[in-house]
């Protein structure tokens, strides 16, 4: 006897869902091209040690933030906080 053909599997995702992820692939280029643009644009400007510091202070204090943020909602989480 015979095996049935396999039913072809759904998408996990609608059509909107497929709109949306091109919406934001979209956007993601966009910045993208946008950020090598700014980049390229500024090849010849100097930063002075001060420029430099608060760069690196900024860049640290955003990476604190955003795992503070999350160690936060896992926490939350795990505490069976977040009804």
């Amino acid at each position: 006897m015979p095996t049935p053909p396999d039913k072809p599997q759904k998408s996990p995702l609608s059509v909107a869902g497929w709109i949306t992820l091109a919406v934001l692939a979209a956007f993601f280029c966009v910045s993208l091209w946008y950020a090598v643009k700014v980049w390229t644009s500024m090849a010849g400007v100097a930063m002075s040690g001060w420029g430099w510091t608060f760069l690196g202070l900024g860049i640290v204090v955003t990476i604190g933030l955003g795992a503070g943020l999350m160690a936060l909602v896992f926490y939350s989480s795990r505490h069976d906080m977040d009804r």
